[in-house]
């Protein structure tokens, strides 16, 4: 089994734009990936000859609930909270040039 070192973990680091304040915050990074890989090494270990690969969580397909129309707020109780408004709109500044 290979083992994350500090050179590793400064490429990882590089490569999701990440950046370490301090020494003891790489160390912690190097146990916890060692520790992920002592875990992948372990389930390695596994029989898995004959078993079906898991795609979904459950065998349920599509499970929706169906549209219930409410009214929960009127447009005249959005208005009140609203910075700007005029009598029926929220207004926002123009965000779009022609």
């Amino acid at each position: 089994m290979s083992k994350i070192d500090h050179k590793t973990v400064d490429e990882v680091a590089h490569l999701a734009r990440l950046e370490f304040v301090d020494t003891a915050a790489k160390n912690e990074m190097v146990n916890d990936m060692n520790r992920m890989l002592v875990f992948i090494e372990k389930l390695n270990e596994l029989d898995t000859k004959g078993v079906e690969p898991l795609i979904y969580m459950t065998d349920e397909s599509n499970v929706l609930r169906e549209d219930v129309v409410k009214e929960t707020i009127s447009q005249k109780e959005a208005l009140l909270n609203a910075p700007k408004k005029d009598s029926d709109y929220f207004k926002a500044p123009k965000v779009i040039d022609k």
